[in-house]
C-alpha cells in the first residue's frame, strides 16, 4: 500500500462565493502518484470552503459563475443568508473577535462570515473518489469544485490532496 499527498493553490476572488474547477490538477497529482487502484480525498482544512464533485453546466453568468453554481448560490443565500451586517447572527460574539485581532485579521469585519461557516457545513470540505485503472472514476460527467464560501475578501486557499493505493 502507497500513500501520496500534494495540495494546489487557488485565489478566492471575494464579494461573491468562489467556485474553482480543480479536476485537472488533482488528474495531475493522481498521475505523479503512481498509484493506479485506490482512494483519492480532496480536503480543505479552511472551515469556510467545501469541496463537491458536481457536473460542470458549461453556460456561465456575466460574473463567470456556471449556471448550476448560481443556482445553488440562489438556494443558498434564500436558506443561509449573506452576512451583511454584525449581530445578524449569533457568530461572531466579542470574544470571537478578540481572538481574530489577536491572530493578526485586518478588521473585525473580517468576521462576519457566518454564512460562509454554515455553507460549509452542508456540503462538507471533503471529497473521495475511487481510483480506477489510474483514473478517476467521477462517472461522465462528475467535476471537482473546491467552493471558497467567504465573501468577506478574496485570499489565498489550499487544497490538500491525499491518493492511497496500489
Amino acid at each position: 500500500m502507497k500513500m501520496y499527498q500534494d495540495s494546489i493553490a487557488v485565489q478566492s476572488e471575494g464579494l461573491h462565493p468562489t467556485f474553482h474547477n480543480i479536476t485537472a490538477e488533482i488528474k495531475e497529482i493522481l498521475a505523479k502518484s503512481g498509484i493506479k487502484n485506490g482512494l483519492l480525498t480532496v480536503y480543505s482544512h479552511h472551515t469556510t470552503c467545501s469541496v463537491m464533485i458536481q457536473e460542470c453546466s458549461h453556460d456561465k453568468t456575466y460574473f463567470g459563475l456556471e449556471y448550476l453554481q448560481q443556482d445553488l448560490c440562489n438556494l443558498m443565500e434564500q436558506l443561509v443568508p449573506t452576512c451583511r451586517v454584525e449581530n445578524q447572527y449569533l457568530h461572531p460574539g466579542p470574544k470571537h473577535i478578540e481572538f481574530g485581532d489577536s491572530v493578526g485579521e485586518p478588521g473585525p469585519w473580517t468576521s462576519l462570515n457566518t454564512d460562509a461557516h454554515l455553507r460549509s457545513c452542508f456540503f462538507g470540505r471533503s471529497e473521495s473518489i475511487q481510483v480506477e485503472d489510474g483514473a478517476l472514476d467521477l462517472g461522465e460527467f462528475g467535476y471537482v469544485y473546491f467552493i471558497d464560501w467567504d465573501q468577506v475578501r478574496g485570499r489565498k486557499r489550499t487544497v490538500k490532496i491525499t491518493v492511497i493505493g496500489e
